[in-house]
């Protein structure tokens, strides 16, 4: 009998194994592609990941649990563990995961997810979903922040495409005072810190408080290039 028992538990978890099914959803989310990479749209919120837990024994079982495993910090789950109800023969159940993607999350790179399936008798089988986060939209530089600074500000900036990246500060009399960034950056969002100490051109230490200029040109790959300038106050 005890033989018995134990064989039937590990046919019933191994078929809860096989028959599950997983599904993700994001916010603006096209199909998942061909070789079962998911895109998840960038800074995104609403995104969900749904596990389907099916019992096909000829019995009921409780007390499944899936726990999300491997998640990186970018990825802001609200939960990283859910609970199946009882599971009637035949009868399937969802588990959701509901997450955001931060904007830090690095761009077209491949992710991961390692979901855990405990039953009550201590067996555990993985299943595992492979994401990736889309590009940002649309080129933009933020506002620097804090404005007004002294001495230190962040700049801001997120780029649609892997870029050949120019940031250069300059004062009101169109005076290059820093360079702050000259290469490459990839796609996705960044932040380049200046200390006001820091100049260029012999300004060193004669900078003063008042208006400054950030530009940021931004060439990717294929010839398109974009500009942006922001305007900025240093108070000494």
């Amino acid at each position: 009998m005890r033989l018995g028992t134990l064989t039937f538990l590990l046919l019933l978890l191994a078929s809860l194994m096989q028959l599950g099914m997983a599904q993700i959803t994001g916010t603006n989310a096209g199909p998942a592609p061909s070789a079962q990479v998911y895109s998840i749209p960038f800074a995104s919120e609403g995104n969900t990941i749904e596990i389907t837990v099916a019992n096909t024994a000829a019995l009921a079982v409780a007390g499944v649990k899936i726990t999300a495993t491997n998640v990186p910090t970018w990825l802001k789950f609200a939960g990283l563990e859910q609970k199946v109800g009882l599971l009637k023969p035949q009868q399937e159940a969802p588990a959701t995961f509901s997450f955001s993607v931060d904007k830090m999350a690095p761009v077209k790179q491949n992710q991961t997810l390692k979901f855990v399936i405990s039953a009550p008798t201590g067996e555990t089988w993985t299943k595992e979903i492979t994401v990736t986060v889309g590009s940002p939209e649309k080129f933009e530089v933020f506002q620097n922040y804090p404005n007004p600074f002294n001495p230190s500000t962040t700049i801001s900036y997120q780029l649609t495409a892997n870029s050949k990246v120019n940031l250069k500060i300059f004062n009101m009399l169109g005076q290059e005072v820093a360079l702050l960034v000259d290469g490459d950056r990839l796609a996705g969002y960044h932040q380049e810190v200046w200390d006001a100490r820091q100049t260029a051109g012999g300004l060193a230490g004669r900078l003063s408080s008042g208006v400054y200029v950030y530009q940021l040109i931004a060439s990717d790959d294929h010839g398109t290039k974009q500009v942006d300038r922001k305007r900025m106050l240093l108070l000494k």
